[in-house]
C-alpha cells in the first residue's frame, strides 16, 4: 500500500472543525447507521434528517421493523421517494431476524445478500457501525476520486483506490471527511480554492470534468414535478389515509385513466400496494 500520510493530515485537519453533526454519526447501533445509508440512497440529507428520528423511533430494532405491516413502514417513508427502499428495508429486517439472530451481521458478503443492500451500502454499515478499515465509494467520494486522479474512473478501479486511500483503524473519520469533502467542496460545480487536496489534485476545475461519467458519480435526476414519480407518490400517500377506490385513481394521480391503471398495476407487482375488489389499499 501506498504511503499516504500526507493526503491523511491535509484530510484530517481540514474536517476536524468541519465535520457535520448529523444523527447518525452520533452512533454506532449497527441497525440505526443501516437506516440511514438506505434513507441516503437516493435522498438529501435534510429530507432525510427527521424521517430517519421518526423511524428508529418506531422500529428501534430489525425485529420491531420485520414484525410490522408493511402498510405502516410505507407511512412512515412517506416524504422520502422510492418507496421499494422501504419494502427492500424491511425485507432485510426480516433476514436479519431470521438467519442473523436479530443482529445486522459485519460480513461483507452475508450485507451484500441483504435485499437492497449493494457495495456501498455494505461498506458503510461496516465502516460507521463496526468501523473497520472499510472504504466507501458513494457519489460524493467517486467524485473526489475521480477528479484527484485525472481520470474517469470504472467501478473496480475506484473502489480500488477509496481502499488504498483508507488509513488503518481511521475508516470512519476519513470516510465521513471524504464524504464531507465531496458535499461541501467537490461539488458538480467546485470550490477548488477551499480544497485541502489542491496542490495534489491532477484536476483543478479547468477542462473536461474527470469526474463525469465516472463510475458512481449521480447525474442529474430527471424532473420530479409532473413525473410518475410524483404521481405513484400521490396515490401512496393518500393509501396512507384510507383505502382508495379504483375509479377515483386518475383523479389522485393527476394521470389518464390508462396511465394511471398502468401505474397501479407496477405498484401492485412491486408489492407496494394491494387490490380487493375495487378498492386499493398499502399491505
Amino acid at each position: 500500500m501506498s504511503d499516504h500520510s500526507g493526503l491523511h493530515e491535509s484530510i484530517f485537519t481540514w474536517i476536524t472543525p468541519r465535520l457535520r453533526q448529523l444523527p447518525w454519526r452520533d452512533t454506532r447501533n449497527p441497525w440505526h447507521v443501516f437506516v440511514s445509508e438506505v434513507m441516503l440512497q437516493q435522498t438529501g440529507v435534510n429530507r432525510a434528517l427527521p424521517k430517519w428520528t421518526v423511524f428508529i423511533n418506531e422500529f428501534p430494532t430489525p425485529f420491531d421493523c420485520s414484525q410490522a405491516p408493511l402498510g405502516d413502514v410505507l407511512k412512515l417513508w412517506q416524504g422520502l421517494g422510492y418507496p421499494r427502499r422501504a419494502k427492500n428495508l424491511q425485507a432485510a429486517a426480516k433476514v436479519v431476524v431470521e438467519q442473523h439472530g436479530g443482529v445486522v451481521p459485519n460480513d461483507l458478503e452475508e450485507l451484500l445478500a441483504l435485499p437492497g443492500v449493494g457495495p456501498y451500502t455494505a461498506r458503510a454499515v461496516l465502516a460507521f457501525a463496526f468501523e473497520e478499515d472499510a472504504a466507501v465509494v458513494d457519489t460524493n467520494i467517486a467524485r473526489v476520486l475521480a477528479r484527484f486522479h485525472g481520470r474517469t474512473l470504472k467501478a473496480r478501479e475506484a473502489q480500488k483506490l477509496a481502499d488504498d486511500w483508507v488509513p488503518q483503524g481511521e475508516a470512519w473519520l476519513w470516510n465521513q471527511a471524504l464524504m464531507d469533502l465531496g458535499a461541501t467542496i467537490c461539488r458538480p460545480q467546485p470550490a477548488c480554492d477551499e480544497c485541502p487536496l489542491l496542490k495534489d489534485c491532477t484536476w483543478h476545475g479547468e477542462g473536461v470534468d474527470p469526474s463525469v461519467g465516472s463510475a458512481g458519480v449521480s447525474v442529474a435526476q430527471a424532473k420530479f414535478a409532473g413525473s410518475d414519480r410524483q404521481a405513484r407518490g400521490r396515490l401512496i400517500k393518500q393509501l396512507g389515509e384510507c383505502a382508495v377506490p379504483v375509479h377515483a385513481v386518475a383523479e389522485i394521480m393527476d394521470r389518464s385513466a390508462l396511465v394511471a391503471m398502468r401505474l397501479v398495476e407496477d405498484l401492485i407487482s412491486e408489492g407496494l400496494i394491494i387490490r380487493q375488489n375495487d378498492e386499493l389499499m398499502l399491505p
